[in-house]
């Protein structure tokens, strides 16, 4: 997130924006930082008429009609997606990439056809509102079994998105 972005946030936002050396920093009124990292690249989508409207990236290449799905409500338009299809397919390629690096870091040549597969499950929690869940199903065709889970173990620290729901979501990793 650049300066400039930073502080329109926290106009936006009531919050407020401290730069240093190592990141910038947005602090709410309450003084609890919310982005305590160095950005490398920020990615940015307006979304408009929540689940049954339109989500848009700042550079226009993401453009989705939303529609909520038939198990939870809504009409499950054909053609259109929902926040939990986007966040499965964010998760898998973010995931995958973190693989990468993994079998790097343990030198081992990760087939080109590996895949990843999510799976994010919206529904009721213990507390009586919505949670979700994610399953990801890796598949490393000419890799062993035990090398697989090594780098999809490996991964799951590396993946920021791993890091992110850590603690906050059941993910369950399996090597198929």
């Amino acid at each position: 997130m650049n300066t400039s972005v930073a502080r329109a946030f926290a106009i936006r936002t009531n919050a407020s924006v401290f730069r240093s050396s190592r990141s910038i920093a947005l602090s709410t009124a309450a003084g609890r930082r919310f982005i305590s990292i160095k950005p490398i690249y920020t990615a940015e989508a307006t979304a408009t008429g929540g689940r049954n409207g339109r989500a848009i990236s700042s550079d226009n290449v993401l453009d989705v009609q939303l529609t909520l799905p038939k198990a939870l409500g809504g009409p499950g338009d054909a053609g259109k997606t929902n926040p939990e299809q986007l966040f499965a397919a964010g998760y898998s390629a973010c995931f995958q990439g973190a693989m990468g690096l993994a079998a790097k870091n343990l030198k081992v040549a990760l087939p080109e056809s590996n895949t990843v597969t999510g799976t994010v499950h919206i529904g009721k929690d213990s507390a009586g509102g919505l949670g979700l869940a994610v399953e990801l199903r890796v598949s490393a065709p000419g890799l062993d079994k035990e090398t697989t889970q090594k780098i999809v173990d490996l991964a799951h620290t590396i993946c920021p998105y791993s890091r992110a729901t850590k603690g906050n979501i059941d993910v369950k990793l399996s090597v198929v």
